[in-house]
């Protein structure tokens, strides 16, 4: 098809999405509210707090109960997974965040083996503790920071980054591409020499509430919250209605359409059909049962999340 063609077509697309009512689950599991309750009890022996979003949802990534509980130390936050975020608009997000106090923030790839940004956090923490007086904590030549942030941000591999960096040692922390890995609470870990600085390592913790319904498709998208809470057909929809919106095609080539679509049965019909992703099923008929091939749609979903996750789909800026 011509690509004027394809292009009137995509004029007519969603401008908005119809969420159907829908509620997005509350997941506030017992480690959630055991860690919070911890991070406060522990906040004496904090110097910085370290709070990490995903950089691809810079704003909807923020737990207000972080704002209101542990915002009493210096803060640094980290946008991590900037090499999944379309960061073209850089200066829009900093000018935002600096609107709404956020003065210090790094952008970081922690699963990078050699992240120059990973370099600057330390002598970051150092400007930052040292520009603050310490309480009760002004003799102690040791720092302790706590890292904070919602469920699937990265909070572990930057600390395993860190210790790459600086103490050239492997992991402390498991990593792995769902919510809900770290469920320990405030574990102990170094991750400089000079200075001696430990990183409290914490469970991923969303609001008991979360604000709105699109914020928590956002979270969704990006693997905050576990997907059959959801439902990966609506996360799927979200992501074609958002890909479309962003003028982000890549799936097209990507799957094989033939042009772009705003339709996701026809999306997910196409994906199950190139991958293989069908299952056999019993239909009724006038004369007798008989077994059809049709596309599993749920795989296909499934694929279509994970490609986006794994930036295979583009750079994206939810927010």
């Amino acid at each position: 098809m011509k690509l004027y063609h394809a292009l009137r077509n995509v004029s007519k697309f969603r401008t908005v999405f119809d969420f159907g009512g829908r509620e997005v689950a509350h997941w506030f599991p017992g480690h959630m509210a055991k860690g919070l309750k911890q991070m406060r009890a522990n906040l004496k022996n904090v110097d910085c707090i370290i709070e990490i979003h995903d950089a691809r949802i810079p704003f909807s990534g923020k737990n207000p109960v972080f704002q209101e509980t542990l915002d009493v130390r210096p803060h640094l936050l980290i946008l991590n997974k900037m090499d999944l975020a379309d960061l073209s608009n850089k200066q829009r997000i900093l000018k935002k965040l600096q609107k709404n106090g956020v003065r210090n923030v790094l952008f970081t790839d922690s699963l990078k083996q050699r992240d120059d940004n990973i370099k600057k956090l330390v002598p970051k923490v150092v400007e930052i503790i040292e520009s603050k007086p310490r309480f009760n904590r002004d003799e102690d030549t040791n720092y302790c920071l706590m890292v904070i942030g919602v469920p699937n941000v990265g909070k572990s591999s930057l600390i395993n980054s860190l210790r790459r960096t600086n103490l050239k040692k492997g992991r402390a922390s498991r990593v792995g591409g769902e919510p809900g890995i770290t469920k320990a609470v405030l574990t102990k870990i170094q991750v400089c020499e000079r200075p001696i600085m430990h990183l409290l390592d914490t469970p991923g913790v969303l609001p008991p509430k979360i604000e709105s319904v699109e914020t928590g498709m956002k979270l969704a998208l990006c693997g905050t919250i576990l997907d059959h809470l959801v439902g990966e057909d609506i996360i799927a929809d979200y992501l074609l209605y958002s890909l479309n919106r962003l003028g982000k095609f890549s799936y097209v080539e990507k799957y094989d359409l033939q042009e772009p679509s705003d339709d996701i049965q026809h999306v997910l019909k196409r994906i199950a059909v190139r991958l293989g992703k069908t299952q056999r099923v019993k239909a009724i008929t006038g004369v007798g049962n008989i077994t059809i091939t049709v596309p599993n749609y749920t795989a296909a979903a499934y694929d279509f999340i994970r490609t986006f996750r794994k930036g295979e789909l583009g750079q994206v800026m939810l927010d």
